[in-house]
């Protein structure tokens, strides 16, 4: 039984228990309590240098980084990561984008507008990484105007990764409705057997 370090509110986090859900594995959630500084006590830093969820326990292997504990879960599994080296070269490009473009500007923006104190938001900064995540989500409109799925003919990690935050509901300046294509795609995500909501796949921290 794998253990993922994890909790509700971490669109990181989820992309990582999606992943193990889509691909059948087993898995369970250990609850890390972010909001009052779990990641930053010495026992989480002894775990990952780098103070963040997920965290991936497979026995006596440890991974972090969501794009890593994917790409481990793809291929134990065999599932979620392209049927040809084209694809997974594909899976790639779109995962990197993701990391770069798209989660790297949503989630920082989202936990801006939502969980930092008001008197430290800054709204010249949340004006400018809203503008950024605008653009990402112009991309991926555009390519999913062509195509169902994100780099292959079916659902992969790339799909996941890229939606990771697009689930949430808190105001983050995204709106499913101003992007049909995209939209479509969450649904076919959300038809997939055993998805579930982010805060309905692992423990919240908050609400």
């Amino acid at each position: 039984m794998m253990k993922l370090h994890c909790f509700g509110e971490s669109g990181n986090a989820y992309k990582a228990a999606l992943t193990l859900t889509l691909a059948d594995a087993a898995w369970e959630p250990v609850f890390v309590d972010f909001f009052q500084g779990a990641t930053r006590t010495p026992e989480f830093r002894a775990l990952n240098v780098m103070g963040e969820v997920p965290v991936l326990e497979d026995g006596d292997l440890v991974l972090s980084q969501s794009a890593v504990i994917q790409d481990y879960v793809s291929s134990k599994t065999g599932k979620l990561g392209g049927k040809s080296a084209a694809e997974r070269r594909d899976v790639l490009r779109w995962m990197f984008f993701d990391n770069h473009k798209l989660s790297g500007v949503a989630g920082p923006l989202r936990f801006n507008m939502n969980f930092l104190p008001e008197d430290k938001r800054n709204a010249d900064v949340n004006n400018f990484m809203a503008m950024r995540l605008a653009s990402a989500l112009k991309v991926m409109e555009t390519q999913l105007s062509e195509t169902q799925w994100l780099a292959a003919d079916d659902i992969t990690i790339a799909d996941i990764a890229c939606a990771g935050y697009l689930f949430y509901t808190e105001d983050f300046t995204f709106d499913r409705a101003d992007y049909p294509n995209i939209n479509r795609w969450l649904t076919a995500i959300a038809d997939q057997p055993g998805w579930k909501h982010p805060y309905d796949l692992m423990p919240r921290a908050l609400g």
